[in-house]
């Protein structure tokens, strides 16, 4: 991995100065003042937006939000589809109120995270999703840290986990274990999982494609409504995040990832070897707490049991009441406090 020079990283510090701090109250966020357990605060007309700086990888010029000390503990918080870097918008301010360093990319295909090559492959594949969270660490000269996400960012984190342990200093997981075994695609999940996978279908045709292509908003916003049937987001709230789809390789990559999820599409020889060791469904070693929320329209929750033999580490399954898919949007502290227990009790090197 190539090494970036100190006066980048020093151009990239000065030229994003006076971010790195913030309370919910700096970023325009007005706490409801009564409402469901565990629902988020609700968004003032001006709603708060996570500033973004770019960072360099092999393949990837990434874009992030950074928030909190640069000396402190390093937590990164990872986004699913259709969502963006906003579902931690009230997650990220609690974290690094706590003294933790956090940092939420935009997936490839996301935002303004763009290749750096127009001629690399527009893999959405699993690997490539976890190698790219090693990357940024990478680029960010983070030896270690705390890996957290839902949906895609679920997926990308226990990748990076079980290929990199070392690196890991503990995982949140919403819905588990999410590594797939691709050679297993073929075989029928139950009917209560099946029909909330109706676009996953959709995307392995042409018809598909072309629809995310014309549709992409709103192909988005109707499963924002069945991932979360009991979250009311605004309007204001749906668009901050569609901005995200804009990005010109969303369509190729997230084609890619649902094709190469149901072994109707090949994976990238970049990703030959790494897929490979996922294709063993490698156990997570390291302290983990997996969450499910019971609103889930995607994945029914669980009481975490049929993925206790993949976690070999020290491990809590939490059912959290109420809430769908989007969980760190939709239960913040909740979110926040599972990342800041393993921060607390981690075992850092450094």
């Amino acid at each position: 991995m190539s090494e970036h020079q100190p006066e980048r990283r020093r151009f990239l510090k000065s030229a994003a100065a006076g971010v790195a701090a913030f309370t919910l109250a700096d970023m325009g966020l007005a706490v409801a003042a009564s409402g469901p357990e565990n629902a988020a605060p609700v968004a003032s007309k001006t709603l708060a937006r996570m500033p973004v700086r770019q960072v360099q990888t092999d393949v990837l010029d990434v874009g992030y939000h950074e928030v909190g000390p640069e000396e402190g503990r390093a937590v990164i918080l990872l986004h699913g589809f259709p969502y963006d870097i906003h579902s931690y918008v009230e997650v990220a301010p609690i974290l690094a109120a706590q003294g933790m360093r956090v940092i939420v990319p935009y997936l490839r295909g996301h935002g303004t995270t763009r290749f750096l090559d127009k001629d690399t492959p527009r893999s959405g594949q699993q690997g490539a999703l976890g190698q790219d969270v090693l990357d940024l660490m990478n680029a960010l000269h983070i030896p270690e840290a705390v890996l957290a996400g839902y949906d895609w960012g679920s997926r990308a984190a226990c990748v990076a986990a079980a290929l990199k342990p070392s690196r890991c200093v503990g995982l949140v997981s919403v819905n588990g274990y999410l590594i797939q075994n691709i050679a297993r695609a073929s075989e029928p999940a139950p009917i209560s999982v099946e029909h909330g996978l109706w676009f996953q279908y959709y995307f392995q045709t042409e018809r598909g494609r072309l629809g995310l292509q014309a549709n992409r908003r709103d192909l988005a916003r109707t499963l924002w409504a069945d991932n979360s049937p009991t979250w009311h987001f605004d309007d204001a709230t749906f668009d901050r995040a569609a901005q995200a789809f804009d990005n010109p390789d969303y369509v190729d990559i997230v084609i890619h990832n649902y094709r190469h999820r149901l072994g109707m599409e090949p994976g990238i020889f970049d990703y030959a070897e790494i897929e490979k060791k996922l294709a063993q469904t490698p156990p997570i070693t390291v302290p983990s707490i997996t969450l499910d929320g019971t609103a889930d329209g995607v994945i029914p929750a669980t009481d975490g049991t049929s993925h206790v033999a993949r976690f070999t580490g020290p491990r809590s399954h939490r059912q959290v009441p109420g809430v769908g898919h989007n969980l760190p949007q939709e239960a913040p502290q909740v979110f926040a406090d599972a990342v800041a227990e393993l921060v607390r009790n981690g075992k850092w090197r450094t």
